[in-house]
């Protein structure tokens, strides 16, 4: 299991709605680059960011995006999960989770950095960030308890019918 990356991102400015979301390169679960720009236009994105891998809120979270994918992808949407794990801890997590979306290893915690993503409790934070077809923020949602909050209120805010 990979540790938790320590995220002191008090330098960075929190995204906020209004903003236009920055263009990022990682590496998704299976080791492929996933290029934000590649997106935008295409999908409303929804982007958020979890601390760790297999950590009970954080599988809630996962769980509840997962089961609740149909209606994002209904509304044209793309659900995507980023934190400091590695690739191969991503991998899994997807596979026992039966997860359907990416996952994306931000393992120097740069894409956290640039959303201005805050951690708490020493670990890295959990924020949800629902972009639109012009590549702004429209939503914003953050709550470090409330994991199963992130996926309700992300499809709250896409247009469309579920």
């Amino acid at each position: 299991m990979a540790a938790v990356a320590w995220c002191a991102c008090g330098s960075a400015q929190s995204l906020k709605t209004g903003d236009k979301v920055p263009d990022f390169t990682l590496p998704d679960q299976n080791g492929q680059p996933f290029a934000l720009h590649d997106y935008i236009g295409k999908k409303y994105l929804v982007i958020y960011f979890y601390p760790k891998d297999e950590s009970p809120v954080c599988t809630k979270e996962a769980c509840s995006f997962r089961d609740n994918y149909d209606a994002f992808t209904k509304k044209g949407a793309m659900v995507i999960g980023i934190n400091g794990g590695s690739v191969s801890s991503h991998h899994a997590f997807q596979q026992n989770h039966q997860l359907p979306f990416i996952l994306l290893s931000d393992s120097a915690n740069k894409v956290l950095k640039l959303f201005g993503v805050k951690g708490s409790f020493g670990l890295t934070g959990r924020e949800t960030f629902v972009v639109d077809l012009g590549g702004k923020i429209v939503y914003t949602f953050s709550s470090m308890l409330k994991g199963t909050k992130h996926e309700e209120e992300a499809l709250a805010h896409i247009p469309g019918n579920p």
